[in-house]
Formats: C-alpha cells, structure tokens, sequence
C-alpha cells in the first residue's frame, strides 16, 4: 500500500457533529495525518479537537471541487465525507462530482460512520 497522503474531512450540516465525535474518538489515529477539510467543518473539528486542519471553502461555495481537484493531483489518501442522504443539497452536482473522482482514481471513502470505523481500522 502506497504512504497514505492528505486525508479530508467533510461534513454535511446535520452531520458535522456525528463527524466531530468521530474524530474525537479517533484523535491519535487523525493526529498522525495532514488534514484537510471544508470550512465550518474543519473549523468546528479544529476546536473540539486541537488538531490543525487546511480548511478549503465550504461545501457549496467550491470546497467540494477544491478537494476534488487534490484527489485528481493524487494529494488525497482517504476522504471520510459524513453525507446527509435525507437532505437536498444545493450542490449536489459538485458533491457527486467528488465521489465519481475518488472512484476514478480508487480513492477510499467513507460516507457515514459505518464505514469511517471500517475504512479507519483499514488505514492502521
């Protein structure tokens, strides 16, 4: 397995505490990696944690396309994305977009916290 690069945070709103307790719960494991994240997310990640996050625009103003472009440069080791599946999202189109170039270029990626917990034990 290849050095596992960046690893981006990001968190829909009725999401972003589920993915900040998960964090918190695996601080030493994120404390290892550079990390990068959406605005607010990475913000609130930032102060409940003490961990230093790049944080990209939000979501819905590029944030999306911004980590999606450091997948395409091959800067991207994981993405653990906390997606609120019951809400419309404004940009939907970007948040597809983002999931389409981690398949592409095989990058895994965790959509809620089933999946961050195994895709976390995968990356140890």
């Amino acid at each position: 397995m290849q050095i596992l690069k960046k690893i981006a945070l990001i968190a829909h709103d009725n999401m972003k505490l589920e993915m900040i307790q998960f964090v918190k719960d695996n601080v030493k494991f994120f404390s290892q990696f550079e990390l990068i994240a959406t605005g607010t997310t990475g913000t609130k990640i930032m102060e409940a944690t003490g961990l230093t996050i790049e944080r990209y625009k939000s979501g819905p103003l590029g944030g999306d396309q911004q980590i999606g472009a450091d997948i395409a440069t091959d800067k991207i080791g994981a993405v653990f994305f906390f997606r609120d599946a019951l809400t419309a999202q404004p940009h939907e189109p970007d948040i597809m977009a983002l999931i389409r170039l981690a398949d592409v270029h095989k990058i895994p990626m965790a959509t809620n916290s089933s999946t961050a917990k195994i895709l976390l034990k995968g990356l140890q």
